[in-house]
């Protein structure tokens, strides 16, 4: 079962999404429809669990997801972190992928602009897509914690799509992870606290590495005292608004940690944009960020076929 409800509200900032509680608070009066999905996402395919049964730090834990509809979707209530792969036509993948992280304060996670919507565009360019729904640290009563819960299924989901490279037609060592806000926080510790493969571990797939190949991190939502970068970051793509005050001093901290560090970055600050935006379409040339992730993909080789 998922829960709906239809409530206009304002976008939050990358600081914690101030509107949470008030849809929080909404949701408890919302009626309850049936799912057969993981989510309730009639507009892509069904999603993927991270782990088999319970994802460890969620053992006991039930409930559906909570689907809130403000103009578009925001998820809540995960307990079962899941993967939805959008994967294009075979006679146009490059072999590319990413790993797609929404934002949302870690109290919801943006799941069209900033999830589904980007992994279509992707698929246009040949890359492969997989929209995390993570567990939630600042949701209202969560016990969550984002650098161990969340941090744990963003590593795992790396582990598991480089599990199914083959069957998916991915080339495991061009694999990133991409974020948006507080999911941008995410995206950038999926690249500064990655694991690497233990032979030891019992599942096969956390035999993997977590390290991504390299970072898309979208107005990126930096928790205090979090940046850490070393000469093992990967490259990174960054971009942000000038009058986004709440996140562009960290994105331009972080391009600057890339630089001491000696790791490549390339970092777009727009004068306008504000934040939140995704892959909305607005008059300002913000909205070409997409093309300049292209170019900053190809110049690096992501996009061309390997032999």
């Amino acid at each position: 079962m998922t829960i709906f409800i239809e409530i206009l509200v304002t976008r939050p900032s990358c600081q914690s999404g101030r509107i949470a509680p008030i849809l929080f608070a909404c949701s408890l009066l919302a009626p309850v429809l049936p799912s057969p999905l993981i989510a309730d996402d009639k507009s892509g395919p069904p999603a993927i669990a991270l782990w088999p049964h319970e994802a460890p730090g969620s053992e006991g834990r039930s409930g559906e997801e909570r689907v809130v509809h403000v103009g578009e979707r925001h998820v809540s209530n995960i307990h079962n972190p899941s993967l939805t792969p959008f994967l294009p036509p075979k006679d146009k993948s490059n072999g590319a992928a990413l790993i797609v992280c929404p934002g949302g304060g870690h109290r919801f996670l943006s799941i069209d602009h900033e999830g589904y919507d980007v992994a279509r565009w992707l698929n246009e360019q040949g890359i492969a897509a997989f929209v995390l729904k993570y567990r939630l640290a600042n949701e209202p009563g969560s016990t969550y914690k984002v650098d161990v819960d969340a941090l744990a299924d963003v590593r795992r989901a790396v582990r598991l799509v480089r599990s199914r490279a083959a069957e998916w037609g991915i080339d495991p060592g061009r694999l990133g992870v991409m974020g948006f806000s507080a999911g941008g926080d995410l995206a950038m510790l999926s690249g500064t606290r990655f694991e690497r493969a233990r032979a030891d571990a019992s599942d096969p797939i956390d035999r993997l590495d977590s390290r991504p190949d390299f970072l898309v991190l979208i107005y990126p939502g930096f928790r205090p005292n979090t940046i850490h970068v070393t000469k093992e970051t990967p490259p990174a793509f960054l971009m942000v608004a000038d009058d986004d005050r709440f996140c562009a001093p960290g994105t331009i901290e972080f391009y600057q940690a890339l630089k001491k560090a000696g790791v490549s970055g390339e970092l777009h600050v727009y004068a306008r944009g504000g934040h939140g935006f995704g892959m909305r379409k607005r008059p300002l040339p913000i909205t070409s960020w997409t093309a300049r992730l292209h170019d900053w993909m190809d110049e690096r080789g992501y996009l061309k076929p390997r032999d």
